[in-house]
């Protein structure tokens, strides 16, 4: 039975230490703590009930109770609670999803799964099979990866390497050797002072084109980016982005990595980032929503060339070292399942782009009202991100307790929303209703009028 609440707050954040957080600061500031969730509700040990507008961490698609999920993983349990998949050994989930996987990417050019645990999992697995690619092709060589400044791609040493944010990098230096960075298509923060995004775009791809030639097109492995960037503050790209960067990375032989652990499985308001931007990737790592939270469980989805380079070698250069205790767990495979028909069944998609675009406008209109509001990004799907400002005509950052204020006010209005340096950043359950959204809106409202 779960401790009484008297118990819980006498012992939060005493004995554990919390994920992007300074321990003394989780102590003096005891975290908040969910004891329910359903739907894309969550309730907290107080009884206070608000919309969840961060989607437990970008993963709760279809929300806090999905009853054919549950239902999987509880029959899972019941029949084969683990088994590995490692050489020798398989189980008939594994099988199942890699079917449904290769049905549900194809538009994408994406045949071959291979299992992780999680997000960062994923991104590790590409990056080295991006590098033994290469090997078994010839070019030893091609070590190097390439990736945009603002860009997050987990918390691995491979991940923190291409991660392009200082936060997630100064403390854990040095890092991996051979990885560089170059502008993100950032239209209100960028190097160029440039505001048009079509030639931002440009500029971008310009700097990509000019690293190349710098490092040398034969050292590089892969080029890694999300579709649209998440955690860096939601930064949309324009349409000519990753296409261009496709272009470029096909014509200089270097791979395309698309970490998809936020953008897959419908968020955008496609069914994959890369599909959005019709950009077939040569790896796309998936993990979060692709059991909607419920199971720890990634993929690194595979392109039919990059497979066949693999299963074709007679050199022995193929043989895969790598891979986790946990890597296509039965009961995370089953969860998955059922999690992709019920995203399919549901067409999250479309109502990610209806209510994503809801919540893009109220937004905007937000910003007219309130001057601590410098910028508001999306339009694509549920990924909203508004940035505040302590002067519109500067730029400059607000106090440190500024964005605080205002997520701790929306909490206590009526929604969860999430503080990423100046950015209040929102991405709710893909099953959200419009009454949500005004919930949200509303909560935000209380939020900026308190700063």
């Amino acid at each position: 039975m779960p401790k009484d609440e008297n118990f819980l707050k006498a012992n939060n954040a005493r004995h554990l230490w919390h994920p992007m957080a300074h321990p003394a600061d989780s102590q003096k500031n005891p975290p908040t703590i969910i004891t329910g969730g359903k739907g894309v509700r969550i309730t907290d040990v107080d009884g206070h009930e608000v919309v969840d507008g961060v989607g437990g961490l970008w993963n709760v698609n279809l929300g806090y109770s999905c009853e054919p999920i549950k239902a999987a993983i509880s029959a899972q349990l019941d029949r084969l609670p683990y088994y590995s998949i490692f050489r020798g050994t398989s189980n008939d989930c594994v099988i199942e999803l890699s079917e449904d996987l290769k049905d549900f990417f194809a538009p994408d050019g994406l045949t071959r799964a291979f299992y992780t645990s999680g997000g960062s999992d994923s991104v590790e697995t590409a990056l080295r099979l991006s590098r033994q690619y290469h090997k078994i092709r010839g070019e030893a060589g091609r070590t190097k990866f390439l990736s945009l400044k603002k860009g997050y791609h987990g918390t691995h040493f491979g991940g923190a390497s291409v991660n392009g944010n200082a936060n997630f990098r100064t403390a854990y230096e040095p890092l991996l050797a051979g990885c560089h960075h170059i502008p993100a298509p950032y239209t209100y923060r960028n190097p160029f002072n440039e505001s048009d995004p079509a030639k931002l775009a440009q500029l971008c791809l310009q700097a990509l084109e000019d690293e190349i030639a710098f490092q040398g097109a034969g050292t590089i492995a892969a080029f890694i980016m999300e579709p649209v960037l998440g955690a860096g503050g939601v930064i949309p790209p324009h349409a000519s982005f990753m296409p261009g960067v496709a272009e470029i990375c096909r014509k200089n032989g270097i791979l395309l990595i698309a970490d998809e652990v936020i953008t897959a499985f419908g968020r955008t308001g496609a069914w994959s980032g890369s599909r959005l931007w019709g950009v077939q990737p040569d790896f796309m790592c998936t993990a979060k929503a692709i059991t909607n939270g419920y199971f720890p469980f990634g993929a690194v989805m595979i392109a039919e060339h990059v497979a066949e380079t693999f299963e074709k070698d007679e050199t022995g250069r193929a043989a895969i070292g790598h891979g986790y205790t946990y890597s296509g767990h039965p009961v995370g495979a089953a969860a998955a399942i059922a999690c992709l028909a019920e995203t399919k069944r549901l067409n999250v998609a479309e109502n990610a782009a209806a209510r994503g675009a809801e919540l893009f406008t109220g937004a905007q209109a937000l910003m007219d009202r309130y001057d601590v509001i410098g910028d508001v990004r999306g339009g694509h799907g549920l990924m909203i991100a508004i940035e505040l400002v302590s002067d519109r005509a500067t730029k400059a950052a607000p106090d440190k307790p500024v964005p605080a204020k205002v997520q701790a006010t929306a909490y206590e209005a009526g929604a969860m929303v999430r503080v990423s340096g100046p950015n209040i950043i929102l991405s709710p359950g893909l099953v959200l209703t419009s009454d949500d959204v005004q919930v949200i809106l509303s909560a935000l409202d209380a939020g900026l009028r308190a700063v």
